[in-house]
């Protein structure tokens, strides 16, 4: 209903959704300057996944759309994640953490 050639709408989950804006629409709503995220961090996102497999997939497939590798996996045991920059410049990291460590 609010995508159209400027932004899109990406389901990450059942109630989450991320939205994608073109650099000209975010310019319009944004209330502040727009920095440059290849040479200011701007934010960090990070997600969860289901299972250490799919960190990898999830991070494999971002590499193999364009992305770039932030850093080597991280595996703390309990938690594996790895890190990438999309297309833009921005920061994301894929985790699993295992639920027991919650507990």
């Amino acid at each position: 209903m609010f995508t159209d050639e400027t932004a899109a709408c990406m389901p990450v989950g059942e109630q989450a959704f991320v939205m994608l804006l073109s650099r000209e629409k975010f310019a319009e709503l944004a209330k502040l300057p727009m920095a440059d995220p290849t040479t200011h961090t701007l934010a960090l996102y990070c997600f969860s996944v289901s299972s250490r497999d799919e960190v990898d997939a999830v991070s494999a497939a971002a590499l193999a759309a364009g992305g770039s590798e932030a850093d080597g996996a991280e595996d703390h045991g309990f938690m594996y994640s790895r890190s990438f920059y999309d297309l833009d410049g921005h920061g994301w990291q894929v985790m699993w953490m295992d639920p027991a460590a919650t507990e």
